[in-house]
């Protein structure tokens, strides 16, 4: 028959645990500090909070100058025109 297995963690492994977790929130505690002190910072400068959507950034399509904007126009007004002209039934002969 086996002898048991005992499956306690090393005490050297307990304490290398221990001493990680009073790392964390030894850290923690620093952290907290840190982020109080800029809000205090932020308040007394008498800015408002941000935005979430303002953190991020601006996504989507950038802006077009009115340059741009007239070009496309025209391109856009050629290209309607073709379409149409493309699309219309033609002329009937004229009866006499």
């Amino acid at each position: 028959m086996e002898p048991e297995r005992r499956h306690d963690v090393p005490s050297v492994q307990v304490m290398d645990l221990l001493k990680a977790i009073r790392q964390l929130y030894e850290e923690r505690a620093r952290l907290d500090r840190v982020i109080s002190a800029l809000e205090d910072l932020q308040k007394n400068a008498g800015a408002a909070p941000p935005e979430a959507a303002s953190l991020t950034g601006r996504r989507g399509r950038k802006g077009m100058g009115d340059d741009e904007r007239q070009v496309v126009s025209e391109r856009m007004k050629k290209y309607w025109a073709a379409r149409r002209k493309k699309a219309a039934p033609p002329p009937e002969p004229k009866k006499k």
